[in-house]
């Protein structure tokens, strides 16, 4: 479909309407709008929800094994030979073996349940999401059988600072000749790591292997292998070599397994979130087809007399039709620029809101992170300003057609 100079100086011409048809242009404005809120609002919230899923698999994985490999019927006590045999392959970065358990951690009257991972002190070193952001204290002490490591939160609500001593008690008491009495120990506080995510920040306690096994009573076993792997996306095709590795008599649990009832809820919610937010477009789209079809009627005599003065139907059908796509393409093109705004300053953005309100609008207890993620895939952009120009030239061809189709005869006798 062409466009000659002369429909793009009528179509434009309709847009700008005079005073008696000031209410045409009220409804043209409220479409534009409506489409440009749409936009902006589907790539912020497709983003924000790619930053969520993205920030939780980071710290998820970043702390926690793509794989962990455990014993069949209990401990693992060939862990040192399967580390070796799983470091050995070409897709893993990395192997450790860990001692991990459920006690209760209790300081200066405060209590609470914590999950004890006990981890060599090289093996800890390498943990960057915690090497990397230890914010008081030193992983340096992380050694021997008296040390632990905790997250911000869980120091801040027990009142403890490195060299603080905080107590750990087994749900594997000792029993005596008066029953089974919980078995505790307290543990010196060398280092206090931020990851950003609350539940690890808040219920997560690290000793050195030593302790963890004294602690739990393994003797010289380890409760599992934690593997990481090249690509955790592609972890079906690392899985078959990880398992022949790691031998027979064992057990493997990989993130996806772990969490994939989380993951699956974040993926729904995206996509219904995408679908409401496509019905935001829509309406809009449909407030341009209201608004050309009163266009139409009203330039009905124009229409007629632009047919006597030799426009042909096809010009009539295109002056109609940009008129209607310019405003689905202004209205997409200032929402794709709202949008991009917003999410590379959104975090700003919240905490100006939250300045203004004085109210927590992204409480890291409910949403697990400290800060407002956002990740803008440039595909998926792309994809939502194609639909959303989609849907508005959609709304264009049936009050083109018609207007296409207008009887100049009938049109000049009602006059």
């Amino acid at each position: 479909m062409a466009f000659g100079v002369f429909e793009r100086m009528v179509a434009m011409r309709y847009l700008r309407a005079r005073r008696q048809e000031g209410f045409i242009s009220v409804i043209a404005w409220f479409s534009l709008t409506g489409i440009a809120l749409g936009v902006a609002t589907l790539i912020i919230v497709m983003a924000v929800m790619n930053g969520f899923r993205a920030e939780l698999l980071g710290r998820i994985l970043g702390l926690n094994g793509h794989m962990t490999i455990y014993g069949a019927n209990g401990p693992l006590a060939d862990w040192a030979n399967v580390t070796d045999r799983l470091r050995a392959l070409p897709d893993v970065i990395d192997a450790s073996p860990l001692v991990e358990g459920q006690a209760m951690a209790s300081a200066n009257g405060v209590a609470s349940g914590a999950l004890v991972r006990a981890l060599r002190p090289e093996d800890m070193a390498r943990r960057s999401l915690i090497a990397g952001n230890v914010r008081r204290g030193a992983l340096a002490d992380f050694a021997g059988d008296d040390a632990a490591a905790i997250g911000v939160r869980m120091a801040s609500r027990m009142g403890l600072s490195p060299g603080d001593r905080i107590t750990l008690i087994s749900p594997q008491g000792n029993v005596t000749a008066f029953g089974t009495m919980p078995r505790l120990r307290a543990f010196r506080v060398v280092a206090i790591y931020e990851t950003g995510m609350f539940e690890y920040d808040n219920a997560f306690v690290f000793l050195p292997m030593e302790a963890g096994q004294t602690f739990f009573r393994t003797g010289e076993d380890a409760s599992g292998v934690e593997v990481f792997v090249r690509d955790p996306q592609r972890i079906w095709q690392t899985r078959q070599s990880v398992v022949a590795a790691a031998g027979q008599g064992v057990r493997v649990l990989d993130w996806q397994q772990a969490n994939s009832s989380f993951f699956n809820a974040v993926q729904v919610e995206r996509n219904v979130m995408f679908l409401i937010l496509t019905l935001i477009i829509l309406v809009a789209a449909f407030n341009i087809v209201s608004s050309l079809i009163m266009l139409v009627k009203d330039k009905a005599r124009d229409i007629a007399i632009l047919r006597t003065m030799g426009a042909s139907r096809g010009a009539v059908l295109r002056i109609f039709f940009m008129a209607g796509a310019s405003v689905g393409v202004l209205g997409t093109l200032a929402g794709l620029g709202l949008g991009v705004l917003f999410n590379a300053n959104i975090e700003h953005v919240r905490q100006f809101l939250q300045w203004v309100t004085g109210t927590q609008l992204f409480s890291p207890e409910v949403y697990f992170l400290a800060t407002m993620p956002s990740k803008t895939d440039p595909r998926e952009v792309v994809e939502v300003v194609i639909m959303a120009l989609a849907l508005s030239f959609l709304a264009t061809i049936y009050p083109a057609w018609r207007a296409a189709r207008l009887d100049p005869v009938e049109a000049l006798r009602y006059e």
